[in-house]
């Protein structure tokens, strides 16, 4: 039916706590609809008109009449509430088995691996927020040399390094080292994620350098199964990462919310060919979910309904837009880690006429409705909603 397919993700916009939320220690969980009501409403015109009010109740935004997309809402079926397994299961992958993760720090075993393969001693081991560990340790690093390895309740093995103290290129290889020699078997986190910072004490900043090492997909994913069959299938942002690079014809990667939207954006206009289009926005998450910042995170969803409203215009008539997220990050609930939510469903196609595609049990019907769109075999999870976009 479509020509190209593009599945925009918003990191962590979740939509309502999920029916098993209170067994990831989560509550009442609502990403969109607390965030707007702290900031006494969002303005989202672009997200409104395409039916994102017909989903839940989220102040400021009106339930429209006539939505100009199809809309629903997806419960996750893996066991996580993470980036990778989000990611992965709406590319038909759910995973039943969690990531290892680390509260009380990594191990020795692993420690004593990663000082003797690299030479050099570590900073840190603990669960951390990533900007307040460089605050605390990052003098130290600067005098030692030492690298700052953290951890959160995701299944991360993260680095931290001065940019000018351990040089980009060897903070990728302490990366490689740790994913391929010390996070493996019972210790195979689902990411290395490599965090490089500049700046002076009281005034670290982290770059835009950062770089994850995520595991291989453990079957086919849509992505996977798409350039088999030869099509073109673009990953932008971290999507690469996600995938370990793997089911990509072509991957960018993108500095921003606003510079991955301007990318698509471009992408779209200038008729990247058939296929699949892959985004995923990671500031809603790394910039302000984890940090508790909801003024923060209210403006950048703002801004990104600016850019949608950009975008919707370079949509051609054989296009069919997704957007969705991938888990929540509440930034009005206690802590600072990701929270177990729906997620928003939005289906968008030119001229279409928006239906409603209720709550999906499991986001792997992305999957299935793009697999079923292009003729390829339907995977073992998930369950197509193309029918519906007639």
């Amino acid at each position: 039916m479509f020509k190209r397919v593009i599945i925009l993700v918003l990191d962590s916009v979740g939509i309502g706590a999920a029916p098993d939320a209170a067994e990831y220690g989560d509550g009442k969980v609502n990403t969109l609809a607390n965030i707007a009501r702290s900031q006494g409403g969002l303005f989202l015109p672009n997200l409104e008109k395409m039916g994102l009010g017909c989903i839940e109740d989220i102040t400021g935004v009106k339930k429209t009449a006539a939505p100009q997309a199809s809309y629903g809402k997806m419960a996750e079926i893996s066991k996580g509430k993470d980036t990778t397994s989000g990611h992965w299961e709406l590319a038909g992958c759910p995973l039943f088995a969690p990531f290892p993760v680390y509260p009380d720090g990594f191990p020795p075993v692993m420690i004593e691996q990663f000082t003797a393969l690299t030479g050099r001693k570590i900073l840190g081991n603990k669960v951390a927020s990533g900007t307040e560990i460089i605050a605390e340790l990052g003098a130290e690093h600067m005098r030692t040399g030492y690298p700052i390895v953290y951890t959160s309740a995701d299944s991360v093995f993260q680095i931290a390094a001065h940019e000018e103290v351990i040089p980009l290129d060897h903070l990728y290889e302490l990366c490689k080292i740790a994913r391929e020699q010390v996070c493996t078997g019972e210790h195979a986190v689902g990411r290395i994620i490599a965090r490089p910072f500049t700046g002076r004490p009281g005034e670290f900043v982290r770059t835009a350098n950062r770089h994850d090492y995520s595991l291989t997909p453990p079957a086919d994913t849509v992505l996977d199964v798409m350039k088999a069959a030869g099509y073109s299938v673009t990953g932008i942002g971290k999507i690469g990462d996600i995938f370990a690079h793997r089911g990509l014809t072509r991957s960018v990667p993108s500095k921003s919310n606003a510079d991955g939207m301007e990318i698509l954006t471009a992408l779209t206009r200038g008729n990247a060919g058939n296929g699949l289009i892959m985004v995923n926005l990671v500031d809603f998450d790394s910039k302000y979910g984890h940090r508790n910042d909801v003024a923060g995170y209210a403006g950048a969803l703002e801004q990104f309904d600016e850019a949608l409203g950009r975008l919707l215009p370079a949509i051609a008539a054989g296009d069919l837009l997704l957007i969705t997220a991938d888990h929540g990050c509440d930034p009005t609930a206690p802590g600072t880690d990701h929270t177990r939510e729906y997620v928003p469903l939005m289906a968008y196609a030119k001229d279409g006429r928006g239906q409603p595609l209720g709550t999906r049990s499991t986001f792997a019907d992305v999957a299935a409705t793009v697999a079923a769109n292009f003729g390829l075999p339907p995977f073992a999870y998930g369950t197509s909603f193309l029918s519906e976009l007639l």
